[in-house]
């Protein structure tokens, strides 16, 4: 398990290191406050919450009239189980946005079973090394019934293969975990990936008008736009196209050793990322 715990610190340090945004500032009701998580209100029966270790990681619960979705489990959070029972008494799915341990944390382990994008299986092992509970897998396009509540899985790769999105397309926004970044993204797959990600997404988002998408780390007035996807997929086009170019950083974690900050976009990068 030493490669676990190793591969965790390392992803730990990437993101407080390179954790970028606004200062938090919610304007949601509070409703639950503990030791590990902070609960707000977004409408009557959709919720997030933040946890306390990694950058106001976020988690979400989804309700319908016959069942509830939760989307990941944050970094640590005792009685996970018992926390989400005090605000929905729906049965509950577990879902991920990504496996990190910021977002499928030893919580996961209090859930019997969890879907995930198979793309991420490559960092299961290290990531979610002690979990002995089932994980299923999560299909591009598929919809959870929640009862009067459908939320649709897409899928979008680039922070990791297997980041994926949950579009809840009645409300008009959806849950996007890392995939763009909550302002500072840490591009683990490649430009050509992002790109084909942002295109994807942002033209979803018309069609479906969504008008925006809480992020892994929530602060309140982060949440990505279409703006954002657009300017996110003109910065890929340029990249690609040799037109842009980050600045070297030696320093970067996770072999990520470039930055290109625009837009107010700050997306940290390998050398590998442009092949």
């Amino acid at each position: 398990m030493k490669k676990y715990f190793l591969s965790a610190i390392a992803v730990f340090a990437a993101i407080v290191a390179f954790a970028q945004g606004p200062r938090p500032g919610y304007k949601e009701k509070t409703v639950y406050k503990g030791d590990d998580l902070e609960i707000r209100q977004i409408d009557e029966h959709t919720w997030h919450g933040n946890g306390h270790i990694m950058a106001n990681e976020a988690i979400y619960i989804i309700e319908g009239e016959a069942s509830a979705l939760v989307i990941d489990a944050g970094t640590e959070i005792k009685d996970y189980d018992k926390i989400i029972a005090q605000i929905t008494s729906k049965p509950v799915t577990l879902v991920a946005t990504h496996v990190h341990p910021d977002h499928t944390g030893s919580a996961v382990n209090y859930f019997d079973e969890i879907f995930i994008n198979a793309g991420d299986m490559v960092n299961v092992e290290e990531m979610m090394g002690d979990y002995k509970g089932k994980i299923k897998y999560l299909v591009d396009g598929q919809v959870f019934d929640l009862g009067g509540r459908e939320i649709e899985v897409v899928f979008t790769p680039g922070h990791t293969p297997g980041s994926t999105t949950f579009m809840d397309k009645a409300a008009g926004y959806g849950f996007s975990g890392d995939a763009f970044g909550s302002g500072n993204l840490l591009l683990t797959t490649n430009w050509s990936t992002l790109l084909i990600t942002c295109q994807r997404t942002l033209e979803y988002m018309k069609k479906y008008n969504i008008t925006k998408l809480y992020p892994g780390h929530y602060m309140g007035s982060n949440c990505e736009t279409q703006q954002r996807l657009a300017d996110m997929l003109q910065m890929s086009r340029d990249v690609l196209d040799g037109k842009l170019a980050g600045e070297k950083n030696p320093q970067g974690m996770l072999g990520l050793n470039n930055v290109l900050s625009m837009h107010g976009v700050r997306i940290n990068y390998a050398d590998s990322a442009l092949k």
